[in-house]
């Protein structure tokens, strides 16, 4: 299927170099595994018992030095706590609470309007131009109603920022309101911190990974090598890049254009990695790989998976930074087409699994007969079913 001469013994597939995988014993083997799975568990340890995520600061309505006379309509005066670019992030979610008793649901649309104001030196500077009425659907059982998002910043570009709310509508509710509860939530600047000198970490080993890698098949020609060794070519300097060696620009540049690179080689190195997996499961049991009818419609199928998470990364990524209120176009025509792409999106995932389910199985009733390609195909294995199992 899609290419390739199917080979009948192991005489009929081409030659290739010696892997180091041939010689390992079972003790050797389940060691590589053990110390993956250490290097795991430590990095799990480090990131629970690490500084937490989040930072959030809660305010209620109720406390405000200007509380509204009307918590139906506002306005509401709230002031963020001060910033830096390592919390990266600013969110605002607001709660309403009523005085109902009884147990029923109900919901009931309204409008928001939102002025935000970036402060520096003094000085206050207009972040959304548009601030136009959005309309929310406010959910609400007993006496609590369900959070809503007021607002998003994708990039911090001010050390503090002050945030006007008024609502329409709300004096239509069955119940009186009885308090307004905002939250701010930023990354925690400690595990931003952490997040950087981890980042580093991993990009330092991925380049000495690839240097003795480089330095051990120096001796040996192109041709010779297993189609796993090839691949290495592609994804040991892709998996460079997922790391990210311009992830500092984010902190330095006011700009969407560092998440945008950062949604790239993160996507890339996904999308080669599936592209891997039936290159290589498919790989083994054929010696003719051409370009036309082996590769190109694997190329295809993993390229529409691609190009559409690429999307959906640097849609997101842009609107979180220049567009605080992103979910009032929920409502416009691009959130149809994201949906459809969406569904597009998830049909090719499925038929790439269908494929690679397909292509293992073919594999094992093929392989399992033949010397060194029942190892390289169990380790190929055991090491998908572990990435897939860590991610």
């Amino acid at each position: 299927m899609f290419g390739g001469r199917k080979f009948k013994s192991i005489d009929d597939v081409d030659s290739s170099v010696q892997m180091k995988l041939y010689s390992l014993t079972k003790r050797e083997i389940l060691t590589v595994f053990t110390c993956f799975f250490l290097a795991v568990t430590v990095t799990l340890v480090i990131g629970i018992n690490g500084p937490s995520v989040v930072y959030s600061e809660t305010l209620r309505a109720t406390e405000l030095p200007d509380t509204p006379k009307h918590l139906q309509k506002g306005p509401f005066y709230l002031e963020s706590p001060y910033l830096s670019s390592f919390n990266q992030q600013l969110y605002l979610w607001c709660k309403i609470v009523t005085n109902n008793t009884g147990s029923g649901k109900y919901t009931e649309p309204f409008g928001m309007n939102v002025k935000i104001l970036g402060k520096e030196d003094q000085y206050g500077f207009e972040v959304n131009r548009d601030s136009n009425e959005r309309e929310r659907v406010l959910q609400c059982e007993q006496d609590s109603c369900k959070d809503f998002l007021v607002m998003h910043l994708g990039h911090l570009q001010y050390l503090l920022y002050t945030v006007t709310i008024e609502f329409s509508g709300l004096s239509k509710l069955p119940h009186k309101i009885v308090d307004v509860v905002f939250t701010f939530q930023t990354f925690n600047p400690n595990f931003t911190q952490l997040e950087i000198w981890f980042r580093f970490g991993f990009l330092v080993v991925t380049f000495i990974a690839i240097c003795l890698f480089a330095h051990s098949m120096r001796k040996f020609s192109l041709r010779d090598w297993t189609i796993e060794q090839k691949w290495l070519v592609i994804l040991l300097p892709l998996l460079l890049l997922y790391n990210n060696p311009l992830f500092a620009l984010t902190f330095l540049v006011s700009s969407w254009i560092p998440n945008l690179l950062d949604a790239f080689f993160q996507t890339s190195f996904c999308a080669a990695l599936l592209l891997f997996w039936i290159c290589t499961y498919h790989g083994l049991r054929t010696s003719e790989r051409s370009l036309c009818l082996f590769y190109m419609p694997k190329v295809v199928l993993v390229g529409v998976v691609w190009v559409l998470a690429f999307f959906f990364a640097s849609w997101e990524s842009y609107h979180k930074t220049v567009d605080p209120h992103i979910l009032h176009r929920l409502r416009l025509p691009l959130f149809h087409c994201k949906f459809i792409l969406k569904i597009v999106f998830f049909v090719f995932l499925a038929i790439y699994v269908l494929y690679l389910l397909f292509l293992i199985i073919r594999a094992w009733t093929e392989l399992t007969s033949l010397p060194y390609f029942d190892i390289r195909l169990k380790f190929l294995t055991i090491l998908t079913f572990v990435i897939i199992v860590a991610s």
